[in-house]
């Protein structure tokens, strides 16, 4: 028998899920929509009229709700949680996340591949991006890297080119190997990264089965200016796991986003995936005792040579609620720093620190930073003004004073502050020319004698997968240069599978 209790409680919840699905809806600008089924129209089957503003509006966002897609890493996905700090790094850094064991801060992450385009799919071999947006009081701090500890390329200026190379090629629309391995066969400094990306590492299982490196160097300042040059990197709490060709062949066949649905999936059900951040150190006074230049991208920091250092855990805990808001608009950058954190002298740091702010004002406006998931928690002071989307003016303490200095408004001793900076540069003259300390090879090659025989036959195979695709028999010897001067077996192997003997290099 239903009680009185029980009717009225049932008629509420009837009410709700009603008023749910008759909601007044409304335009943009807050006026009622009398009906959105039926447009204006001169008598029942004459021609729509141009008067019916609801419908001429809903067309025109319509028509704007997709905006450009990023150049590169434009498919990806994100996560939110929390970064808990498990050591006190206080005299390396004035950073606030890394203060005090135990503070939390809250986090985003956006993780990609990087060469394809929006809906592509995600078994596709290429390195993963891996950023972290740290949202803390002073500000906001993005780690922005890939899964990979290294890169391509040492200098932005030859970042347009190379992404141009694993882009469709602009007569068949159509990513070619010829494109790729004619640009690596001329950038030896590519052979590291050739080697990892080719190995299983090429093709991680899923997001949350990768570790994440900074892949730059970055400076840490401590509260008395000391500097120290560190490099960031991600373990993955769920293991390192990676597909092989074949089992990415057959995951793509069903699914194009399962990196995608395999993440959101175990946020849902509370396998809330996991990462141990650790830095690695090295002092000013000693980058220059190594056979290489530390702050080239295309080197990695042995962790035998540099130890790891464990900082903190970072937990993601929370799924977009919805993509374009959270994901689609967050907007990473190299050059999100707060006190306590400077950019490098990395060549190709430095042309990232430009080259991020720009594509999101392209694809955001130029008040990208305005846009909610892209906010600090701390309130912005400053005079930037107007342009779209602008919704800071009025916040002014003055709204009729946007500039500085002014009689009216004092500056408080904190915008004094001014962050501490560190060089290794002072004497130098203004040159364009190579770093001093190439050393491509050395490092392709340890890491190839480092892997397993398996992985090596999966390295061999996938390379001679491509390769056997590219027609000029010209780039297949200078890539197998490459291979053989970073180690002999590697190189003699990939000749041999290729069809090449000792006379075709004489």
């Amino acid at each position: 028998m239903i009680t009185q209790k029980k009717t009225l409680v049932l008629l509420l919840v009837l009410s709700l899920y009603l008023n749910g699905f008759s909601q007044k809806l409304t335009t943009n600008f807050g006026a009622p929509v009398g009906d959105n089924q039926n447009s204006q129209t001169m008598g029942v089957n004459g021609p729509v009229l141009l008067q019916d503003i609801h419908l001429i509006e809903k067309l025109a966002a319509f028509d704007r709700e997709r905006i450009p897609e990023r150049v590169v890493h434009a498919r990806g996905t994100g996560a939110f949680g929390y970064f808990e700090a498990s050591a006190d790094m206080s005299e390396y850094t004035m950073a606030v996340p890394f203060q005090k064991i135990g503070k939390k801060t809250d986090v985003a992450v956006r993780f990609s591949t990087v060469a394809h385009g929006k809906g592509s799919a995600e078994t596709a071999r290429d390195p993963r991006g891996f950023a972290v947006k740290f949202y803390t009081e002073e500000g906001n701090y993005d780690i922005v890297g890939n899964h990979l500890p290294i890169f391509f390329i040492r200098d932005a200026i030859k970042f347009p080119d190379f992404i141009h190379t694993v882009k469709p090629s602009p007569v068949t629309n159509k990513q070619d190997p010829n494109r790729y391995f004619d640009f690596w066969s001329l950038s030896p400094e590519a052979t590291h990264m050739v080697t990892r990306l080719f190995t299983d590492l090429g093709i991680p299982k899923g997001y949350q089965y990768m570790d994440g490196s900074s892949v730059h160097g970055f400076k840490w300042v401590n509260k008395e200016g000391k500097v120290v040059y560190l490099k960031y990197t991600w373990k993955t709490k769920q293991g390192v796991q990676n597909l092989t060709p074949a089992e990415a062949s057959a995951i793509q066949a069903k699914n194009v986003g399962h990196a995608t649905e395999s993440l959101r999936k175990d946020i849902e059900t509370k396998k809330f995936p996991q990462w141990d951040l650790y830095v690695q150190f090295i002092k000013p006074e000693d980058l220059n005792s190594f056979d290489f230049w530390p702050l080239d991208d295309t080197k990695h920091w042995s962790e035998k040579k540099f130890p790891l250092i464990k900082i903190g855990t970072m937990t993601l805990n929370r799924n977009p609620v919805n993509f374009f808001e959270e994901v689609e608009s967050i907007a990473m950058a190299p050059g999100n720093l707060i006190p306590g954190v400077e950019p490098s002298e990395d060549k190709m740091l430095q042309g990232r620190l430009f080259s991020y702010f720009d594509t999101q004002r392209h694809r955001l406006g130029g008040n990208f930073q305005q846009i909610k998931v892209n906010q600090p928690k701390n309130k912005v002071i400053n005079y930037n003004s107007d342009s779209w989307n602008s919704s800071r003016n009025s916040s002014f303490p003055n709204p009729d004073i946007n500039y500085e200095p002014s009689n009216h408004i004092p500056v408080a001793e904190e915008n004094k502050y001014r962050n501490a900076s560190y060089s290794s540069a002072e004497k130098a003259i203004i040159v364009q020319s190579p770093i001093n300390k190439t050393n491509n090879y050395g490092q392709a090659g340890e890491f190839y004698r480092s892997l397993t025989d398996t992985e090596k036959e999966h390295l061999i195979a996938n390379l001679v997968g491509d390769l056997s695709q590219v027609n000029s028999k010209d780039v297949q010897k200078k890539m197998i240069t490459h291979f053989y001067r970073a180690d002999k077996d590697y190189g003699m192997r990939v000749a041999k599978a290729l069809g090449f003997s000792a006379k075709d290099f004489r």
